[in-house]
């Protein structure tokens, strides 16, 4: 039969998954699906770009808070 687990993972099954590996919550079918069936560089790729969009994120609230703070 063709289980879900059998199939290259889409789009947004490799950003949720990407997301759910950054916050440490990733389920092991979903890691085992990833290991089996997964571009690395499509990970790698997304890894980045959510570490790049954590870290603007970082930025602009400490920027907001030193603002509102009169730094």
């Amino acid at each position: 039969m063709n289980d879900d687990n059998d199939q290259k993972p889409g789009f947004w099954q490799i950003v949720f998954s990407t997301l759910a590996a950054f916050f440490g919550v990733q389920s092991n079918k979903n890691r085992e699906r990833d290991f089996k069936h997964g571009n690395i560089y499509a990970y790698i790729a997304s890894g980045l770009i959510f570490t790049a969009l954590f870290i603007f994120c970082v930025v602009v609230v400490v920027k907001l808070v030193l603002k509102s703070a009169g730094m």
